[in-house]
């Protein structure tokens, strides 16, 4: 199944989420534990997001230096196709420019062709010190991800390879309500969606945010611009006061005056968990209302408060 073509005849509304993989040294069981709680509401297909290598030193002696390339959470590809095959439903990627080679992007696409799973993100991601972890050349922006991916659909490799197939896959890019933080204005942002659009990217899943009114003001002005493919809005159910402080710093949004001040005001995580609760379904009741194609859960710690607002949502 192929998320852009479903999409362009699904009718009914869906929801989908996001998940990490655990880091280095701890067990899928993790990750099922979560999935667990959600699969039985059915969703249209689970995203893993992926993490670029890190560098760190290791004093050898008094002189002397150890640079080590690691990566905190390995395993974006193995879980995919683990949760595919496990709970039979869609799983997609992501793929990032930073932190990776066009080589390794390749590398990666061909294992996914192989492994029967054709749906993928592609993303920038953070910024970091990935220059200095990989040789060889790199894609910039997501574009250029969607380029590449669109180039081996068409069986155009960077290197020749004997017998190479065509790939089939379907794009999913980011988009920003809000505008991208580094973007200097939402419109400049839109132009970036755009150029992904125009790349061959196939729908979109919007980052988090928690007042409607932009995201509805955003796909006005983004099918103003002739992008029309599916934009999914995604959603965060805030069930902690941490995150009041966690994501405005972590993913650049806005949070209502009303949100903050009653999870600030709640007296028990008990009850900070049902204002995030109330508040998340609230959010995607409008959004199916207002001709949303469904709503994705960014879900992390988090599965047990999407699973109640899913519950009472009733897809």
């Amino acid at each position: 199944m192929k998320i852009g073509e479903t999409l362009s005849t699904r009718r009914d509304p869906f929801f989908s989420f996001e998940l990490t993989p655990p880091e280095r040294g701890m067990s899928i069981s993790d990750v099922t534990e979560i999935v667990d709680q959600l699969i039985p509401f059915d969703p249209l297909f689970i995203d893993v997001t992926n993490h670029a290598a890190d560098s760190w030193f290791e004093e050898v002696d008094e002189e002397s230096f150890r640079r080590h390339i690691t990566r905190k959470r390995p395993g974006t590809l193995g879980l995919c196709a683990a949760l595919k095959y496990r709970y039979d439903v869609e799983t997609v990627p992501h793929l990032l420019c930073h932190g990776f080679t066009q080589e390794e992007t390749e590398d990666a696409l061909i294992e996914l062709s192989f492994l029967d799973i054709h749906n993928v993100l592609a993303v920038r991601g953070d910024t970091t010190d990935w220059k200095e972890v990989r040789r060889g050349v790199r894609n910039k922006y997501a574009e250029d991800i969607v380029r590449q991916i669109v180039d081996m659909n068409h069986g155009r490799y960077l290197h020749k390879l004997n017998d190479a197939q065509s790939t089939d896959f379907c794009i999913g890019v980011a988009a920003y309500p809000e505008k991208h933080f580094e973007a200097p204005s939402l419109a400049y942002d839109i132009r970036h969606l755009k150029a992904k659009v125009d790349a061959g990217a196939d729908y979109a899943i919007t980052q988090m945010f928690f007042d409607n009114a932009p995201y509805f003001a955003f796909v006005e002005r983004c099918r103003a611009e002739g992008i029309t493919l599916p934009i999914i809005p995604g959603l965060k159910v805030i069930g902690r006061k941490s995150l009041l402080t966690n994501i405005p710093r972590n993913f650049h949004v806005d949070m209502p005056d009303d949100l903050v001040d009653a999870i600030r005001g709640a007296k028990t995580a008990a009850e900070s968990s049902a204002i995030g609760v109330e508040h998340a379904l609230a959010q995607a009741r409008g959004l199916i209302e207002g001709g949303a194609p469904g709503v994705h859960f960014f879900v992390y710690n988090d599965a047990h408060l999407t699973a109640e607002v899913l519950k009472r949502l009733d897809l």
